[in-house]
């Protein structure tokens, strides 16, 4: 496999820019391609963005935590995934900037975005009781990498029961925002102009085809820059290999958010965020080693914590509903970037 840390590091710089401008404006067509399924289909904002744009854009990620895996380096792996977990809730905060005056979480009336954020804290818990408990191989992989797989396997399922539910009425101090639900639904019909299903679909396969491949050269030159620049392999598994495999959750939610279309863009993150927990287990199978989240140390597992923080500061924002920014930013994005850069300063410590 071509080993981008042989490169000199002006080169894997212009490899990493060039890589996520295609990553950029391959996730914004994904996006659009992605609202004219839901329209054509039926199927809702939710179900597409968890199931569509979330296992398109994870497909970087797989590799990158396949690759790491494979060379025996799961700390490395454990610590992408937690911490693409983490920068993708903290990616939120830029959805909400770009509604502008209104908070994200009060334009979102689809409750089942807030069963995706619970499904989340859930499964990352199961992760962490893993890494302060110990772990041990059944079958060849470790028991709480199981709990990882099945537990995802039944958020699919429970998430797939929940589509066609009936959505919060969108309001504003107490009574019915009609303006909101007229733009709401203005924005769903804006995909029925697109030629035909089957069109949409070749472009979509294209646009996740780019992805696949622009998001891998993204993620190894990216991983060769931070060792490059001499960060340690945890904090470089967390921070900067977590940013560049996160580039297409950016582009596509950003996109999601820029058309108007808020419950795709927070379930893109939160879908991917279900699909990083349930990798754990394609980490144990591949890792030669035994299981990884039992050679995991205090920074893997305060991480997974800061993760589960930053999905909670977000349905605290989902169920009080109080639509009140400052700069742009609800309350609730606040507490989340203040939360997160936080967090990456005592990772730093702790690397």
């Amino acid at each position: 496999m071509l080993e981008f840390t042989h490169f000199p590091l002006p080169l894997n710089l212009a490899l990493f820019t060039v890589a996520a401008l295609a990553v950029l404006i391959a996730g914004a067509r994904l996006s659009r391609y992605a609202d004219a399924i839901s329209s054509m289909t039926g199927f809702g904002h939710a179900a597409i963005g968890m199931l569509l744009l979330a296992g398109v854009t994870s497909l970087p990620e797989i590799g990158v935590t396949a690759t790491a895996s494979l060379a025996g380096n799961a700390p490395l792996a454990i610590n992408n995934l937690f911490g693409s977990i983490a920068m993708q809730v903290a990616l939120l905060a830029g959805v909400d900037f770009i509604i502008g005056c209104r908070a994200l979480t009060a334009v979102v009336p689809e409750p089942t975005v807030m069963l995706q954020g619970i499904l989340c804290v859930l499964l990352l818990a199961i992760a962490a009781s893993g890494m302060v408990v110990g772990d041990v191989a059944v079958l060849g992989v470790g028991l709480w990498s199981w709990g990882c797989l099945f537990s995802y396997v039944g958020c699919v399922w429970i998430l797939s029961r929940e589509e066609g539910r009936k959505p919060w009425l969108a309001a504003r101090r107490g009574k019915p925002d009609r303006a909101l639900m007229r733009e709401l639904e203005q924005y769903q019909e804006d995909g029925a102009h697109e030629p035909g299903l089957r069109p949409v679909l070749y472009k979509t396969f294209a646009a996740a085809a780019v992805i696949l491949f622009a998001g891998f050269v993204v993620a190894r030159s990216g991983e060769a820059i931070a060792q490059q620049t001499g960060l340690g392999a945890s904090f470089v598994g967390f921070v900067l290999v977590a940013i560049s495999t996160s580039l297409p959750e950016a582009s596509t939610a950003l996109a999601a958010a820029r058309h108007g279309h808020f419950v795709m863009a927070m379930s893109d993150i939160l879908g991917t965020n279900l699909i990083n927990v349930g990798l754990v287990f394609l980490v144990d199978v591949l890792s030669p080693a035994g299981p990884p989240l039992a050679e995991t140390d205090r920074f893997a597992t305060f991480g997974a914590l800061l993760a589960i923080v930053l999905t909670a500061l977000f349905l605290a924002g989902l169920a009080e509903r109080r639509d009140r920014s400052v700069l742009r930013f609800g309350y609730d994005s606040i507490a989340v970037l203040i939360t997160y850069f936080g967090g990456l300063v005592l990772l730093y410590a702790l690397r």
